[in-house]
């Protein structure tokens, strides 16, 4: 009908992009709009509020930047509705509060949305200080939407009390009852998700006018708190004293059903649905075909099934796949997997599972060799199994299946692709990636990030750039997960130039793994202060951090020292982001400690954890204790962690190292020997380096490389040269009993100066060498590198075990600390 209008005015096609926005079709809404403007038909007030309504439904921050920059020109800006509404998409993106501040008017919708987008997304001390500033205007008053964001936030940072002063405000202010229920409703679920139902209980039997999200929100916590009775008993008074129960109430008393396996109690509750007239809905009835597989009655979960075939969605189809497949029915599952497809109903993960399932008991390629007249059916379904066989590890069949395939999509190379790195088979990965730039399809974000978690691991920087080259070449590199691949790639490769370059083209999309990469790429190139700084900005701008960005902060306070700054931003992780420390966050409190010298500290604190202290946390214990030389720590720090892995050659090597930097080499040899009799294999410091697309692997005293003769000449002379320039070797850094001449060969000799030795013999002058080692770099060839950059005039780059030394002008990234 909108085709066949001739002279289509701004009414026509803002009801054509209200229509879009009203159905989910945000996209199509954008793209209308696109046309009206190269149409010059001049938009309204109405159809900017529709389309800023679409641009935050899809994330289009770029779309909705132009549009706003549009109700600048037209003049909009001032129209309430407009900036509300632009509020709202900023809200969405992390930028509503520069929008917000500029509005001169601001009405409950206004306030409601910023209270509502920080409660969305997680800033829930945000949305409280935001409605405690609403409240100092008096002509305004929080209505539900407001109370349900408010309340919400209580409960996610545990202020039921501040709740229950909120309900006690409602009814100062002279609320309603149905205001009265919201507030309690809230802080009932507040009380029931923390597992606390005996208050929540209390709070629900005050309630007055009870309505059904109050009884439902009893129930789901009784569910929730596995106390099905309670639940069971809940449900019995509601139906005889309560509201009618909608679709949520049902599910949840279907699960009950599901879990006791129950066919009678569950068939009571399709009955009750059937009563309450909610057995059409589409979220009732995938709950009964749960229900009713789970109990076993395979013929009532079809009936179910067949009755929604007008509402049906992915869950429906996924569930009853499912069912079909765990009573035995594979091809009937299949068939009905196919089915799905034909009608355009979008598969997940779990439909997969249910799909691999059936294919497993029929034989999967027999299976699939049987579909017939629909290759794009038979990539989709196949790229499923593949998908599958690659997760559990058996990538041979996976491999099978994909060569099976005819009209390979892009999908297929990247399940096959990500198959080979999910098992470690990175060559393969490769390998296939280089088959697809040829003659497959053009790879996406997905392939690409996986192939950037190789180049990663390989920390082959010569790979990385090609892959970078590829993604231009797609047109995938503005893609935000790209660019956060690129950025860690970068890093690991030892290029944090490229890395910054990388996250600054992201700058509009940047989201928490791009501001986490970039901090955790500077920690680990000894940048701490910028590195801290970057944490900071990302404070300002209300990206919210999650538990990896604080291993970064943490991991940079470590470098540099910076015990108290440590110590303050983990409070802030615990206390204002209300995220709880993992291992990894107790090992960097315990390595800041102790690389500071503050052992007893390191102690302290591994003593008062709430958690079993792990392998790490006694390592990171044990190595501060070799460096300070604290035996007797050290000692203790040894036995528990051999008491948790008796294996661990770590333990052993590091105990006999600080006997032996103590000069009780009687100690060290005992150890050495108990290493020997029990079996355990020290691990071998082994370091490489890259030159010409070729990996060349060196050892200590390595006599295997075939210019090993060259190699050696190099090294001779270089260490008569840094000797000249005041290089005195550190004998310490060699753990065993022995005359100093052959202390300084040992040196001499250790892998990362004989990578360095072929890296200068290999590169023409002024290339930047970056040598890669598998342990801790030692002091001694720590001290040696420094010279020699300062003696060859070139940037040497070591990746050991912890983190990455730039060594320049004789001097290294990590300040010697």
């Amino acid at each position: 009908m909108f085709d066949k209008i001739p002279q289509r005015d701004s009414v026509s096609w803002t009801t054509m992009i209200v229509g879009y926005n009203h159905i989910g079709r945000f996209e199509n809404a954008i793209r209308l709009f696109v046309e009206m403007i190269k149409d010059r038909v001049m938009p309204t007030q109405f159809t900017m509020t529709n389309l800023l309504a679409s641009c935050a439904a899809t994330g289009a921050l770029g779309v909705g930047r132009r549009v706003h920059s549009f109700v600048v020109k037209l003049g909009l800006s001032s129209y309430v509705p407009v900036a509300n509404s632009l509020l709202n998409m900023y809200a969405k993106v992390d930028l509503a509060l520069a929008q917000f501040e500029e509005m001169s008017k601001r009405d409950i919708v206004t306030w409601n949305s910023m209270i509502t987008g920080y409660n969305q997304r997680g800033y829930d001390v945000e949305a409280l200080d935001m409605f405690a500033n609403m409240l100092k205007d008096s002509t305004l008053n929080p209505d539900k939407y407001t109370l349900a964001s408010v309340l919400s936030a209580c409960a996610n940072l545990d202020k039921l009390k501040l709740g229950t002063q909120i309900h006690a405000y409602i009814i100062r202010i002279g609320g309603n009852s149905h205001l009265e229920v919201i507030a309690f409703t809230a802080l009932l679920d507040g009380y029931a998700k923390l597992g606390d139902v005996t208050p929540a209980r209390q709070i629900f039997d005050s309630l007055r006018d009870l309505d059904v999200v109050a009884w439902t929100a009893m129930i789901v916590g009784y569910v929730q708190n596995g106390l099905d009775n309670d639940a069971v008993q809940l449900f019995n008074l509601m139906l005889r004293e309560g509201p009618k129960p909608n679709s949520y109430t049902l599910a949840a008393m279907l699960s009950v059903a599901s879990t006791l396996a129950s066919l009678n109690h569950g068939k009571q509750i399709h009955a009750s649905a059937i009563r309450s007239g909610e057995v059409s809905s589409v979220s009732t009835g995938n709950a009964l075909i749960n229900m009713y597989a789970k109990a076993g009655s395979i013929n009532d979960a079809r009936r179910v099934f067949n009755l929604i075939h007008w509402d049906r969605d992915t869950v429906s189809w996924t569930s009853m796949i499912m069912a079909l497949a765990q009573h035995g029915l594979a091809e009937e599952a299949i068939e009905l997997f196919e089915k799905m497809l034909t009608v355009a109903i979008k598969p997940d993960h779990i439909t997969y599972v249910g799909v691999l399932s059936a294919c497993i008991h029929v034989g999967m390629v027999e299976q699939g060799r049987k579909q017939r007249g629909n290759s794009h059916l038979e990539v989709i379904a196949f790229t499923a199994l593949l998908d599958g066989y690659a997760k559990l590890g058996d990538v041979t069949p996976a491999r099978q299946i994909f060569d099976s395939l005819r009209d390979l999509d892009v999908v297929a190379w990247t399940a096959m692709i990500v198959g080979y790195v999910q098992n470690g088979l990175d060559n393969d990965a490769v390998q296939l990636f280089n088959l697809m730039l040829r003659e497959g399809p053009k790879p996406n974000s997905y392939t690409l990030a996986a192939m950037l978690s190789v180049a990663s691991t390989l920390a082959s920087l010569n790979h990385g750039k090609q892959i970078h080259a590829s993604a231009i070449r797609s047109g995938e590199v503005s893609s935000v997960s790209t660019g956060n691949a690129l950025i860690n790639m970068y890093a690991k490769a030892g290029s944090i130039n490229d890395a910054r370059r990388v996250f600054n083209l992201i700058h509009w999309d940047r989201d928490t793994v791009s501001w986490t990469s970039m901090i955790m790429a500077l920690a680990q190139h000894g940048l701490a202060e910028e590195a801290i700084e970057l944490f900071e900005k990302m404070l300002t701008v209300a990206i919210k951090p999650d538990h990896i960005t604080y291993v970064g902060v943490l991991s940079a306070c470590i470098h540099v020292g910076m015990v108290e700054q440590g110590r303050s931003y983990y409070s802030m992780m615990t206390n204002v982001h209300k995220i709880e420390p993992t291992p990894s966050h107790y090992a960097c409190m315990i390595d800041l400690y102790g690389r500071a010298g503050l052992l007893q500290e390191a102690h302290d604190f591994i003593e008062s954890m709430p958690i079993e202290p792990d392998v790490i946390a006694w390592g990171s214990l044990l190595s501060s204790c070799r460096v300070y030389k604290n035996v007797e720590l050290g000692k203790l720090a040894a036995e528990k962690l051999l008491l948790i892995d008796p294996g661990n050659s770590g333990a052993y090597s590091a105990l006999a190292n600080l006997y032996s930097a103590c000069g009780r080499w009687e100690d060290a040899a005992r150890i050495r020997k108990s290493m020997k009799d029990g079996g355990v294999r020290k691990e071998q410091g082994f370091s490489w380096v890259q030159i010409q697309n070729k990996v060349h692997v060196f050892g200590v005293e390595d006599g295997f490389h075939p210019q090993k003769d060259e190699i050696y000449k190099m090294m001779e002379k270089i260490w008569k040269e840094i000797k000249k320039l005041g290089f005195v070797p550190d004998s310490e850094s060699v753990l065993h009993d022995l005359e100093e001449e052959l202390k300084e060969q040992i040196l001499r000799h250790h892998s990362e100066k004989l990578a360095i030795a072929f890296g200068l013999i290999s590169t023409p002058e002024n290339t930047t060498l970056r040598i890669m080692k598998n342990l801790r770099i030692c002091n001694d060839c720590h001290s040696a590198i420094k010279f020699i950059s300062q003696l060859v005039c070139r940037e040497i780059i070591v990746r050991d075990s912890t983190r990455f030394h730039h060594f320049k002008d004789g001097l290294c990234s990590c300040h010697d600390y």
